[in-house]
């Protein structure tokens, strides 16, 4: 779904300061401009939100730095800058001007909702989730917010707040085979058998015999670590639909699971001529790499991985390993505390960084990370490092945003 823009009516009450100003303007306006020049604002920001519909994102951009040129104070402008950055991935200067929409307009909730879908196409689940809930509480009604908030909720392992978000979109999602797979999924995390039977019998009604419910089946064994029948519900898939997005990716983790690395090299790289953005599947392919010990196409695959998703835990993880391997200790270190930020709890985390800090003679630093890594796999029994070290169960098929 594209990004939100704010319309002229919603901030017409901003407009109304223009006045006195755009004439004194037009009357030192350049006469060859003169025409451009006696347009209000009001309809120089219409022509903006026209080139935006019409996705000519320079001409958009034009009309609203023109706008901003006679009024810095226009929420909906920046806003709609901030559109239009978030279209070309700048993702720096698209939170800048929706930060500087929301300190302008802080009831406008579209604004907002802008905000949590920057966080959210960065996979930046956790920071997508404050922006998000603030527009559900402020519309509850608002399925878009409601929708992506029970997914960040989701990523984050939050299952029960992902249950409780998601259940009032029953009515209106309950045909959509991504939100059945993932209300099951969480419904089960959380404890709730009753849910997760119901989410799993719609899903199963709904999806009949598609090649869509044989890969959430498919997906649904890796859960469970059923890995054989994993395999034949997501070939079923493939036969149906050679082309589908994450078929083979799926069929990639379950081969890994069983250790079968060369399958599953071959279909991570199927996977990846579908979906060339696709962080995991280069992420994936640089661990199965890694496992072969064949640690420069292992390390290419990570950096790709990372070019497209910088927030991927999992590959600056895997990275600072190859590069502890080879010796590039200050390159290791800088890996793995990207890492650390995204994930402070990591177990694993700590564990390497520990490893790279007494390589490189820091041992009292590296006795602090090993005896924290002791500490927090006595809390957790274990489960984050085993979670990074070929434990991992990547879920990017749900990630679709809402129609």
């Amino acid at each position: 779904m594209s990004s939100y823009p704010i319309g002229i009516n919603t901030l017409l009450a901003l407009f109304l300061t223009f006045g006195s100003r755009t004439q004194v303007v037009a009357q030192h306006a350049p006469s060859a401009a003169s025409v451009q020049q006696n347009l209000s604002p009001q309809q120089v920001f219409h022509q903006g939100e026209e080139a935006l519909r019409r996705n000519d994102l320079d001409s958009a951009e034009r009309s609203f730095r023109r706008v901003l040129a006679l009024n810095p104070n226009v929420a909906g402008a920046y806003a709609n800058l901030g559109v239009i950055y978030m279209r070309r991935k700048e993702w720096a200067s698209a939170l800048k001007t929706l930060q500087k929409a929301e300190t302008l307009a802080p009831t406008i909730a579209g604004i907002r909702l802008n905000i949590g879908l920057l966080y959210y196409r960065q996979n930046d689940f956790r920071a997508a989730i404050p922006p998000f809930k603030s527009v559900v509480d402020d519309v509850p009604d608002s399925l878009q917010a409601r929708y992506l908030l029970g997914l960040c909720y989701f990523y984050t392992e939050q299952y029960a707040d992902a249950v409780s978000t998601l259940m009032p979109l029953w009515t209106q999602e309950s045909d959509n085979l991504n939100y059945l797979y993932v209300v099951s999924i969480a419904a089960s995390k959380s404890g709730q058998p009753q849910l997760e039977e119901r989410a799993a019998n719609r899903l199963v009604e709904t999806g009949q015999n598609s090649a869509e419910f044989h890969l959430l089946m498919g997906k649904a064994h890796i859960n469970r670590e059923e890995y054989d029948e994993a395999i034949q519900e997501l070939l079923v898939a493939n036969q149906s639909d050679p082309k589908l997005p994450f078929v083979h990716f799926n069929l990639g983790l379950a081969y890994l699971k069983k250790q079968n690395l060369d399958e599953a090299k071959i279909e991570f790289a199927k996977d990846a001529a579908i979906e060339p953005d696709l962080a995991d599947n280069y992420d994936e392919l640089g661990l199965v790499y890694y496992l072969q010990q064949q640690n420069d196409d292992a390390e290419r695959n990570f950096r790709k991985a990372l070019q497209l998703n910088p927030k991927l835990t999992s590959a600056h993880y895997e990275l600072a390993r190859i590069l502890q391997g080879k010796e590039k200790y200050p390159e290791a270190l800088r890996e793995i505390d990207e890492a650390l930020k995204l994930d402070p709890n990591g177990a694993s985390i700590h564990y390497v960084r520990g490893r790279i800090l007494l390589q490189m003679g820091r041992e009292q630093e590296a006795r602090t990370e090993m005896e924290t890594s002791r500490r927090i796999s006595d809390e957790a029994n274990g489960k984050q490092q085993r979670d990074l070290e070929n434990g991992r169960v990547p879920t990017p098929e749900v990630m679709a945003e809402p129609r």
